[in-house]
């Protein structure tokens, strides 16, 4: 299955234009909340484009993924990475090895979101 194939529309044109997703994964245990992210790295083409006002599609981007475990209590406030535990990360070069690596760890790509409408910090 292609990249393309495998995400919703949406959701892969925001990881083109830079836009960072969020998927609530199973924790560790009771009183913990995890969550996997995507992280589109930018670069100076982004900025330049930042600057111009526009933002700048790159199907070929490199992505940072990585699994956080967070004290449920500080998710709220300011202080939600006291208590948070990287569990896993990875680079992940092109949509292609970004969908390889979410199938792995077993986080399908119709799971993720924007950040704003889940709980992720």
């Amino acid at each position: 299955m292609t990249a393309e194939a495998a995400w919703p529309k949406s959701k892969l044109s925001a990881l083109r234009l830079g836009g960072r997703l969020v998927a609530e994964v199973p924790s560790t245990g009771p009183g913990r909340r995890a969550f996997v992210e995507i992280l589109p790295l930018l670069t100076p083409a982004d900025e330049q484009a930042e600057r111009e006002g526009w933002k700048r599609s790159d199907r070929a981007r490199v992505y940072r993924v990585r699994h956080w475990d967070y004290d449920a209590d500080y998710l709220d406030g300011e202080d939600y990475d006291l208590g948070a535990v990287l569990v896993r990360q990875v680079m992940a070069d092109g949509e292609a090895a970004l969908t390889a690596v979410l199938g792995a760890w077993g986080v399908p790509p119709e799971r993720f979101d924007h950040p704003w409408r889940t709980d992720a910090p």
